[in-house]
C-alpha cells in the first residue's frame, strides 16, 4: 500500500496529465480534505516532489483566496536536453541536484528506470567517498560522460 505521500504526488500527477494546459491549480485545503490529511503534507509533496530538478515549476499565493499552480517543465527536443543537462550539471553538482536531472530525464522517457538507477547509484555520496568539493567535481564529470553516452544512443 503506497503512503499518504505518494498517493497525494501520483494524484497531483494524474491531474497533471490530464490538464490541456499542462499546468493544474489547487487549493492546499481542498486537497488536505480530500486526503484526509494537514495542509503541511499537501507543502511537503509539493516541495519535495515538484521541484525544477524534477521538471516542475511551482508558484504558490497563500492567503483566503490562495492557490498553488504547478505546471510541467517539458523537454522538448535532444539538443535542448543536453542544454539543459550542460547548464544544470556545470563543473559541479551536489548529489539532490543530479538526482533531480535523472529524475527529470525519466518521467520525460529519455532514458529508463534501470539506466536512472543506475545513474544514481554511480553519482552517490555513499559511492564518491571524497570530501566536497572535489566530490561534486567528480560527480558532475561521471554524469555528465554517462548521459553523453545514453542520450547519443
Amino acid at each position: 500500500m503506497a503512503n499518504i505521500t505518494e498517493l497525494i504526488e501520483l494524484y497531483l500527477k494524474e491531474i497533471l496529465q490530464s490538464s490541456s494546459e499542462g499546468s493544474i491549480e489547487i487549493q492546499r485545503s481542498d486537497l488536505a480534505d480530500k486526503f484526509s490529511c494537514v495542509p503541511s503534507q499537501i507543502n511537503y509533496v509539493i516541495s519535495t516532489r515538484f521541484t525544477l530538478e524534477k521538471g516542475y515549476f511551482v508558484e504558490s499565493k497563500r492567503g483566503g483566496g490562495g492557490y498553488i499552480r504547478i505546471q510541467q517543465v517539458n523537454l522538448p527536443s535532444l539538443e535542448a536536453v543536453q542544454r539543459h543537462i550542460q547548464q544544470t550539471v556545470g563543473e559541479q553538482i551536489d548529489q539532490t541536484t543530479a538526482e533531480g536531472l535523472v529524475y527529470q530525464l525519466e518521467e520525460a522517457r529519455f532514458i529508463t528506470i534501470r539506466e536512472a538507477h543506475l545513474l544514481k547509484a554511480a553519482v552517490s555520496r555513499d559511492v564518491l567517498l571524497l570530501k566536497l568539493p572535489l566530490r561534486d567535481e567528480i560527480r558532475a564529470k561521471l554524469l555528465k560522460a554517462m548521459l553523453i553516452a545514453l542520450l547519443t544512443k
